[in-house]
């Protein structure tokens, strides 16, 4: 576990004096409120090892480039300038440790919220703790289950995970009915966690209302090594498009699998693993025209998105942005709440409509949550592999280019 307070960011000298403020005698130091104001805990656990590593930091540098943004232009106002300090802690990519970390993390910390962690499975470990301790967590995991216990402590700012599986499915029928393409056989592939499970179900869903043949129908273990029988079937079936739900290492695989086997049939991801930089890197020319479905695409916000892209030398992937999102509207509740305390910061974030800042990002343009802690505006996206960027090409009231099907 381990604290920054915005040490990238370009520190002013005032800032770095103010954790040391009470041991100096200098008038100079101590006299304004703000060098006074005491530090906001905001605990932030992440898978930072195992599978989910890249995600879990892509997600810290997002929150670690808002944190620092915020206190250089002042800090909380409500609360005297107070600078946000925020506790890191690695989840790694175990659920039953995610929960053993943020239980030690709350216990050794006083920590006003906790935002976390990427992958469903670690965020519901870890909501179970903070749900029994009134500490609210802010997420973008996908899992339906995260706001569907009844919890009162949880806010998800993205779409649920069933939601975006029918855009997944719903988006690809209009952009293939664009083309001039009709699809009536598909294949869903998903790995067997929260995550897989809860967008599979809404894929499923989507092409049943829409009278869709699901020629294959197959769940795998996280972490598969030999994904040939996945691809073979997947060739029998006489699928005319492919949806695969699935992290990283499994999305190179399984796509690599695909390609060097010569099946070209449209390959559409469920976000996660088919979103970010290592996706391409991996694959290389494979990777081009893949789509994928998405919570938000860093081409939506280029003037906020573009500051990430500067400080870490690579686009803003969604985890990041959403993760941005998620503490910007927790410093606008705080600010609302004029406190640290957790329960008044809940109170502050429960049916609450949060606009401006990194919330422009989002495709609602701004974050509402539900009784259940959903952020009901958010919309999801279609975004497509172009030249190693990811270009949103659907819905077409927000596309930013024209999406590529060849069947």
């Amino acid at each position: 576990m381990s604290k920054t307070t915005s040490h990238r960011g370009g520190l002013s000298r005032r800032t770095l004096l103010a954790g040391t403020a009470s041991l100096l005698a200098s008038p100079m130091i101590v006299s304004s409120a703000r060098a006074q104001a005491k530090p906001v805990n905001i605990g932030v656990i992440m898978p930072l090892s195992g599978a989910n590593a890249q995600f879990g930091i892509n997600s810290r540098n997002g929150i670690e480039l808002v944190a620092d943004e915020i206190n250089a232009a002042g800090g909380i106002k409500a609360l005297g300038g107070a600078k946000i300090n925020l506790i890191v802690a690695d989840a790694t990519s175990t659920p039953t440790t995610a929960g053993t970390v943020a239980q030690r993390l709350i216990t050794q910390n006083e920590v006003t919220a906790i935002l976390g962690a990427f992958a469903s499975s670690l965020t519901i470990a870890i909501s179970e703790v903070t749900e029994r301790r009134d500490i609210p967590l802010l997420t973008m995991s996908f899992a339906d289950q995260i706001t569907g216990r009844g919890f009162k402590n949880i806010f998800q700012i993205v779409a649920k995970a069933s939601a975006l599986g029918k855009a997944q499915l719903d988006y690809t029928l209009a952009i293939a009915q664009a083309s001039g393409a009709k699809i009536d056989k598909i294949a869903i592939m998903y790995e067997d966690t929260a995550y897989g499970t809860a967008q599979a179900a809404g894929l499923r869903a989507a092409a049943k209302a829409a009278n869709i043949d699901i020629a294959m129908d197959d769940a795998y273990p996280l972490g598969i090594t030999d994904t040939t029988p996945l691809i073979n079937k997947l060739r029998a079936s006489g699928a005319q498009a492919v949806f695969p739900v699935s992290y990283l290492n499994d999305s190179l695989l399984l796509i690599r699998t695909m390609r060097q086997q010569r099946i070209t049939i449209p390959a559409i991801g469920g976000a996660a693993g088919y979103v970010i930089p290592d996706f391409e890197k991996g694959l290389g020319e494979f990777a081009e025209n893949v789509l994928s479905i998405a919570p938000a695409n860093y081409d939506l916000a280029p003037d906020l998105t573009e500051r990430f892209r500067k400080r870490f030398g690579y686009f803003m992937v969604h985890e990041a942005l959403e993760h941005a999102v998620a503490l910007d509207v927790l410093v606008q509740a705080i600010e609302k709440a004029k406190s640290t305390k957790a329960e008044d910061v809940t109170m502050a974030l429960r049916g609450a409509k949060f606009t401006g800042g990194w919330t422009k990002a989002m495709t609602g343009g701004a974050v509402e949550f539900d009784s259940t802690g959903l952020n009901t505006l958010s919309v999801p996206v279609m975004a497509q592999w172009r030249n190693k960027e990811l270009v949103t090409v659907w819905p077409k009231d927000v596309a930013k280019g024209t999406a590529v099907w060849k069947s």
